[in-house]
């Protein structure tokens, strides 16, 4: 009885109006007395009556799968949604409306009309998927309509399967220089032979700091070991993304700057990790995302979903990137002044490259940034031994990656990436910038 009355609210506009008229004529045969008028309104009750009764006693077996191919694309390509409809039942189906349910955002609406499935046929059906702008979305759940043979009536049901479809941030293919290589595949078998808790040892000379000595690998070794200061591990890399509103200006959506950041982060991230670097991602909210080497998809799939804090909290940024290895260290940072230039300077680590991508936020807004403030931000991370890249819209990271990630030398220290990336002197141009 329970279907019955669903099946009744599932009348389409032509059952609607049988009944509609149907009443008509029968009050019109009783005020008339025509007899024959009242049989012709007993058969326009009676069809949407019985059409209702037909969909509700409906016992369809109907089993559905979906798949998502890729099930992670980059904002701006195309995903490709497989679904296979199979009747499990003995009978064959009525004609079946079928409706995916997929978000508003990417645009597409899943509908598909389907013929008689037989006892144990199927149907295939596909669409395509594309997004604009990085997110997850789900997919599903699939709902079908069963129709009666004359579309008096219609029933929905629905499966609870659903999929999910991650849409990263597109990312530039960076080129790897083969002193990069060379770096990460060190990393990867220092790692192999001793672990990745164990930090780069030399043997101990006379004069050395006691309290530099690694008694593990002494004790492993039968000779005294002592830690290089001068040559960290450098199987690690953090990446500090600037996610405060505040340093990004009012612009939304997939052309804003601050998505331009969450791309240029995902680009270094993925590149490194397949470099064979263990990848950290840093904001003002502390540690964001942690992968191994050779896996970026977690690192991507954390900035699919990453959004803007109004509230940053330097402390947090700050000790979730001195819990790290001392390796590599990238900053991506939006409107940023001088004096917290200096402060993130300060946190450079000894041997390893530090990189500073600067947001030329002219790109953007007319008149929004301070040249002398960009500039300033420059020069004092310049000053502190750092490689910085002033870009915005339309600027080549792959270009310019290789000039970047050189390795710093094995003895220079501070100084020599400060000579690598020379302090433009008084009156040269202190912005080298990328062409729009």
């Amino acid at each position: 009885m329970r279907d019955f009355a669903a099946a009744l609210r599932g009348l389409t506009v032509r059952g609607r109006s049988f009944l509609a008229a149907g009443a008509a004529c029968a009050v019109c045969a009783v005020v008339l007395g025509e007899q024959d008028l009242l049989r012709v309104a007993l058969l326009l009750l009676l069809l949407p009556l019985l059409a209702a009764a037909f969909v509700s006693r409906t016992r369809y077996r109907l089993a559905c799968t979906r798949r998502v191919d890729p099930p992670r694309v980059s904002a701006g390509q195309a995903a490709r949604v497989r679904i296979q409809l199979a009747n499990m039942s003995r009978l064959p189906s009525s004609v079946l409306l079928v409706e995916d349910a997929v978000p508003e955002e990417l645009g597409v609406q899943a509908r598909f009309v389907l013929d008689r499935i037989e006892p144990g046929g199927t149907r295939d059906m596909s669409y395509e998927l594309g997004a604009a702008h990085r997110g997850r979305y789900q997919l599903g759940p699939m709902s079908i309509r069963l129709s009666d043979p004359f579309g008096f009536c219609e029933l929905a049901r629905a499966f609870r399967g659903r999929d999910e479809l991650v849409v990263t941030p597109a990312i530039e293919t960076l080129p790897g220089s083969r002193s990069e290589r060379h770096v990460a595949a060190s990393a990867l078998r220092r790692a192999a032979l001793h672990g990745e808790d164990e930090p780069t040892t030399r043997p101990y000379r006379s004069g050395d700091d006691l309290r530099r000595v690694h008694w593990r690998t002494s004790a492993r070794t039968g000779e005294l070991m002592v830690r290089r200061e001068d040559a960290p591990r450098l199987s690690g890399a953090t990446i500090l993304l600037d996610d405060h509103v505040g340093s990004w200006g009012h612009q939304a959506g997939p052309d804003s700057p601050f998505e331009w950041a969450v791309s240029v982060a995902g680009s270094i991230g993925a590149h490194l990790a397949l470099a064979g670097y263990s990848v950290r991602l840093v904001t003002h909210r502390g540690l964001a995302a942690a992968v191994p080497p050779g896996r970026p998809g977690p690192l991507l799939d954390e900035l699919a979903m990453i959004t803007q804090t109004p509230v940053p909290d330097p402390r947090a940024a700050y000790g979730a990137i001195s819990a790290g290895d001392g390796g590599m260290l990238v900053l991506v940072l939006g409107r940023t002044s001088p004096e917290v230039a200096r402060r993130l300077a300060a946190i450079r680590p000894r041997g390893a490259p530090a990189i500073a991508v600067l947001a030329d936020l002219t790109h953007w807004y007319a008149d929004q940034e301070s040249p002398s403030d960009l500039a300033g931000c420059e020069l004092a991370l310049r000053r502190a031994g750092w490689r910085v890249l002033v870009s915005g819209r339309g600027g080549r990271l792959a270009e310019e990656w290789p000039r970047l990630a050189r390795p710093v030398t094995r003895f220079g220290g501070a100084a020599s990436a400060a000579k690598a990336s020379p302090v433009p002197r008084p009156g040269e141009d202190a912005l080298p910038r990328v062409p729009r």
